[in-house]
């Protein structure tokens, strides 16, 4: 092998994360995750529409403050209160939709894919949750046809985080491509079968 072909093949990067930290462990195999179920299976796409309405909600947030900032600054106060009451009461509001796409609908989804076949759309989704003082990582991965509207399926694994990762605080890739595969595989056997 030609040094510059071992340039050019991307080596495999070990991820190590501070194995005490809740937080970064669950971000750490939400990557993982991520990583195996769009990396290994080329039919799924990544679809960005949750990322997208919380990235408009936040601009439209920021845009009423701009607004507000520049209409007191060319119409000091007593004269852009209303623009101010206005302004206050639709980042109130636009905070509130906010925090609803994220409680409700988002629920720790991370990795929303459209696998396209001839004959219909599915809509895969994979969501976490880590409790604060808990070891336990439930991983949820679900499925649904989006034509027809039909019921969404799901699969759940609920494992240590000391599964996926070493004493080192190495995430084992290969562990959590096992744990992916085992419930894609079964949700995939469940669409056959019906």
């Amino acid at each position: 092998m030609s040094k510059k072909e071992e340039k050019s093949q991307p080596a495999e990067e070990l991820v190590k994360v501070n194995k005490w930290d809740g937080s970064a462990v669950k971000h750490a195999l939400d990557d993982a995750v991520k990583t195996c179920l769009l990396g290994d299976r080329p039919q799924l796409k990544e679809q960005f529409g949750l990322v997208n309405t919380r990235l408009a909600l936040c601009a439209l947030a920021v845009g009423v403050a701009i607004m507000a900032h520049a209409w007191d600054f060319t119409h000091p106060f007593p004269e852009s209160r209303p623009v101010l009451l206005f302004s206050v009461l639709a980042y109130f509001a636009l905070m509130g939709v906010l925090t609803l796409h994220s409680s409700f609908r988002e629920k720790g989804t991370f990795a929303v894919a459209v696998q396209k076949d001839k004959e219909r759309e599915r809509l895969w989704e994979a969501s976490s949750d880590m409790r604060k003082y808990d070891d336990k990582y439930l991983l949820t991965l679900s499925v649904r046809d989006s034509r027809n509207g039909s019921k969404r399926r799901e699969q759940t694994s609920s494992k240590s985080c000391a599964a996926f990762i070493d004493q080192n605080g190495i995430v084992l890739d290969s562990q959590v491509a096992n744990e992916v595969n085992r419930l894609y595989n079964s949700l995939a056997a469940e669409k056959k079968d019906k």
